[in-house]
């Protein structure tokens, strides 16, 4: 009999199903989750907070706003199409500059004796020709009298070999206001004399700046010479007229003290018309030494020649 009162004793089993109720209770536990949704509500807010970062964003370009400005303004730039002499003068520059080997040697001359005789002579020279003989023509002519001893600056590279030249057809580059460059020739220039070059330098000049030029007038120069002097240069670096070796450049001859002999022997101070001249030279085609001696010579030319002479 005391097996079946055991029986009763499972009872408490029901009673344990009322014990899972408060999982229902549970339920409402989630509620504070809906809570925290409001708690993210401040994320919204965190929003706000990144707007003061994203606004001086724009603030930061407005320190420089003025250096571009004037880049975006259309009335800021001019945009200027090459004419055809601007281009091909400019292509043969950048031509050139990718052929020859460039070096540069340069050397200051005495000018007070071409001075004096431009001096005494230009009034007559300006009524008879009508035009100023100028520092230019002295130059051209002391460079033919220079050549005889220094060939190779009148020549070209060909291949693996220097071509040299035996006529003289001197080359002229001619400012075209400022538009381009063309460098019109004086043929066989080492067979004329100093009134002579300076003449057809000028007809050269003048013709070339009315476009009057026929085209063998700009072809065949063996070497070139190029005159920036009446602009105030003081030191000119030319680049070299394809497929010649150098050109020369005459740069503002203006006075100024220099150490001179005086008559006793011994040094003194005068006042003189000096000038410098600058080889653009190939290193293809000879060295340094050659080249410093061939402008030294020219200056000698220069500095001691009778240039009275040549004028009569």
């Amino acid at each position: 009999e005391p097996a079946p009162a055991a029986a009763p004793a499972p009872e408490p089993a029901p009673a344990a199903a009322p014990a899972p109720e408060p999982a229902p209770a549970a339920a409402p536990a989630p509620e504070p989750a809906p809570a925290a949704a409001p708690a993210a509500e401040p994320a919204p807010a965190a929003a706000p907070a990144a707007e003061p970062a994203s606004a001086p964003a724009p603030a930061a370009p407005a320190g420089p706003a003025p250096t571009p400005a004037p880049v975006s303004g259309e009335s800021a730039t001019t945009t200027v199409p090459f004419s055809n002499i601007r281009r091909r003068t400019a292509e043969h520059m950048v031509r050139s500059k990718a052929t020859s080997a460039h070096v540069y040697t340069s050397v200051e001359v005495d000018f007070e004796r071409v001075a004096r005789v431009r001096e005494a002579h230009q009034a007559v020279w300006k009524e008879r020709e009508g035009f100023s003989l100028t520092w230019l023509p002295f130059v051209a002519r002391a460079f033919c009298d220079a050549v005889d001893d220094f060939p190779h600056v009148n020549a070209s590279v060909e291949g693996e070999s220097l071509v040299v030249r035996h006529d003289v057809h001197l080359a002229i580059a001619v400012d075209l206001d400022f538009q381009g460059l063309i460098a019109p020739v004086v043929r066989n220039a080492r067979d004329k004399r100093l009134a002579a070059i300076a003449r057809e330098i000028r007809d050269l000049a003048q013709r070339a700046r009315t476009k009057q030029l026929s085209p063998d007038e700009v072809l065949g120069g063996t070497f070139t010479i190029t005159n920036p002097g009446p602009y105030g240069s003081f030191l000119t670096l030319p680049i070299i007229n394809q497929p010649q070796v150098a050109i020369l450049s005459t740069d503002t001859v203006r006075k100024q003290p220099v150490v001179v002999e005086g008559p006793d022997g011994g040094d003194v101070i005068a006042i003189r018309h000096v000038g410098l001249l600058a080889l653009a030279w190939d290193h293809r085609a000879f060295d340094g030494a050659y080249a410093a001696a061939f402008l030294n010579k020219i200056r000698q030319m220069i500095e001691t020649r009778d240039w009275e002479a040549e004028l009569e």
